[in-house]
């Protein structure tokens, strides 16, 4: 089967330098075990998992928050270069995040700010299957607290520390979330 995947992390800050090379490797794992990565058409960790994606000759789809290409390139600074196609939602930042993980059938998150909190909160609501990566920094460092509050079950939520696992544990995830429903 094949599978939507999103890669969750920060645009900016330091835990883009600190795990480009995880983001590079998730999407370059996505594409060659022939799934599609789902992004939010930005830069940083997302950028370089489409860039990781594209290098392995896979798909890579963006959303982006802007309503127009123009509005991608100039009003947001953004990239088009590692991306096969890029929906351009109009939604801003927030309304963007919402669709992206509705979109996507499971998440992995890598380090990030407040706008991977977004997706990270999103995805948990949704009951989205989702791996984190442990050790990732930024605001993933707060997500196991943070599941502790929530009001929705977390049985498809996992923590992988090693970045070359992310799709095993994802691709475990969606399997235990597709045989609830056979």
């Amino acid at each position: 089967m094949q599978y939507q995947i999103c890669v969750s992390g920060a645009a900016h800050g330091s835990t883009v330098e600190q795990n480009w090379d995880v983001a590079f490797g998730a999407g370059e794992q996505i594409a060659k075990a022939g799934h599609i990565l789902l992004t939010g058409a930005t830069t940083g960790l997302p950028y370089a998992a489409a860039q990781g994606a594209k290098a392995a000759g896979g798909m890579s789809v963006g959303l982006s928050p802007a309503a127009s290409r123009q509005a991608h390139e100039r009003k947001y600074r953004l990239p088009t270069d590692a991306f096969d196609f890029i929906l351009h939602t109009g939604l801003h930042y927030v309304g963007r995040d919402n669709m992206l993980v509705s979109c996507s059938d499971a998440v992995i998150s890598i380090g990030g700010r407040i706008g991977t909190t977004h997706e990270f909160a999103t995805a948990v609501e949704l009951g989205k299957p989702l791996v984190i990566l442990e050790g990732g920094g930024g605001a993933s460092q707060l997500f196991e607290e943070l599941l502790q509050l929530a009001r929705t079950g977390t049985s498809l939520v996992s923590f992988e520390s090693d970045p070359e696992k992310l799709l095993a544990a994802t691709l475990k995830l969606l399997e235990k979330k597709h045989s609830k429903l056979v």
